[in-house]
């Protein structure tokens, strides 16, 4: 197939991870799920940095979900990480997932190979809200990503902890359509007195809050398209 870019999305985990192993070397494919996401959610982790004067080596994420998204999500910000000079052990350890089952931990029976990487030796946590709450103040993460589909599972306690943990907190509920967001754009900036560093896959209206507005970040795949395709015809791949 020489002269296109075939890109696939919407496999089940298994499939669309052995499928974009099996033929990223073969020929040009890009999986949107696992890759898409994780460039858009790079480039706004990087974004939150620049705004807090840290570097990505320095923060420390919880991934609500653990499918595709979380785990191609994981691995970017693992090699951006590496990028910037830390030991890939010690990027790896700075990444939490949480599945159906709660924190991704060593010693669960059945994990599937794509979450391996980052079951951390740390006893099991479930993962509902109020289970989420504990992780976030047992891990103490500088930033939160939602790719997890349950809407409005970034709760109050969720984010006043991820408030009370950090002065400048990254917030990510990236699932769309809107309704499954893991909290919305006001829930985030009045549950954070305004610190949050937002950014959502669904669009959401400006806040205003304690006379300031604030005009919510978008992350969605689609900010890279242009660059992807742009990048296939200058490569002449």
């Amino acid at each position: 197939w020489p002269g296109i870019l075939v890109q696939f999305e919407d496999f089940g985990n298994t499939t669309a991870f052995d499928l974009l192993h099996k033929y990223r070397r073969k020929m040009c494919c890009f999986n949107d799920d696992i890759q898409g996401t994780a460039s858009v959610a790079l480039a706004g982790l990087m974004s939150a940095c620049s705004v807090k004067g840290s570097r990505l080596r320095d923060e420390k994420i919880v991934f609500m979900g653990a499918g595709e998204a979380g785990t191609g999500i994981a691995d970017l910000v693992v090699e951006q990480m590496v990028a910037e000079g830390l030991p890939r052990a010690e990027a790896v350890k700075r990444c939490w997932l949480v599945d159906s089952k709660g924190l991704v931990v060593k010693g669960r029976t059945g994990l599937q190979s794509h979450k391996r990487a980052y079951a951390h030796q740390h006893p099991e946590m479930p993962g509902n809200a109020a289970g989420l709450a504990a992780i976030v103040m047992k891990v103490r993460p500088t930033a939160l990503i939602g790719v997890s589909a349950q809407a409005r599972v970034f709760s109050k306690e969720v984010i006043s902890h991820m408030a009370t943990l950090n002065d400048r907190p990254i917030i990510f509920p990236l699932s769309n359509p809107t309704h499954l967001s893991e909290c919305t754009a006001r829930e985030a900036f009045e549950w954070t007195d305004g610190t949050v560093l937002f950014a959502s896959g669904s669009p959401f209206d400006p806040v205003t809050f304690k006379g300031h507005t604030y005009v919510p970040g978008q992350g969605n795949n689609a900010y890279i398209f242009p660059g992807i395709g742009l990048g296939v015809v200058v490569g002449g791949l």
